[in-house]
């Protein structure tokens, strides 16, 4: 049912892990049009591990079966007032916004219906994950394939990115991510 107009959405996705498969899919399954801001292009570090081309090259494995989306690329600009600006540049106008990210929320709600991703994936779907548990479990030699959907994980072990994250970003990963609940 295409009940959502012209969506727009933004994330970082590194890596898009369950949850971020179930919002792109129900997105693209109720929106005319569906436009997919990927978040912190301009940045690679421990919270940022994967480049603006590997993450678009996992969205579009996990939304093989769609032709109804855009990907475009949303840098960093420690968000407020400039990054708004960008992101109402950049998206255009919207029937709706999905974020699940309260500041963007914030942002973004005296110019778009903001819509919580909650309100669009049927209960069945949803999979409580963040980025972060699937980096810190990643860094910990720990079975992170079962959060992120099968094709990725392939995706992410044929190109050895999990050990190019481990080797340059491990240590850090689980200095700074100790406590987060697995």
């Amino acid at each position: 049912m295409k009940d959502l107009g012209v969506v727009g959405t933004v994330a970082r996705f590194k890596p898009v892990h369950k949850g971020h498969a179930a919002v792109l899919e129900a997105i693209c399954e109720r929106a005319d049009r569906a436009i997919i801001g990927l978040g912190s292009t301009n940045k690679y570090d421990v919270n940022n591990p994967f480049t603006a081309q590997e993450s678009r090259e996992m969205i579009g494995i996990v939304l093989k079966r769609f032709n109804n989306y855009t990907i475009i690329e949303i840098p960093d600009l420690d968000h407020g007032p400039r990054w708004r600006e960008q992101v109402l540049k950049a998206f255009g106008k919207l029937d709706n916004f999905v974020t699940a990210n309260d500041y963007v929320a914030r942002l973004l709600k005296h110019d778009y219906n903001i819509l919580h991703t909650l309100t669009i994936i049927p209960g069945e779907k949803r999979f409580p994950v963040t980025g972060t548990i699937v980096r810190y479990t990643m860094a910990c030699f720990s079975p992170w394939e079962r959060l992120v959907p099968e094709q990725v994980a392939d995706y992410i072990k044929t190109r050895k990115l999990d050990e190019r994250f481990r080797r340059e970003f491990g240590q850090t990963a689980i200095r700074e991510y100790a406590g987060v609940a697995v």
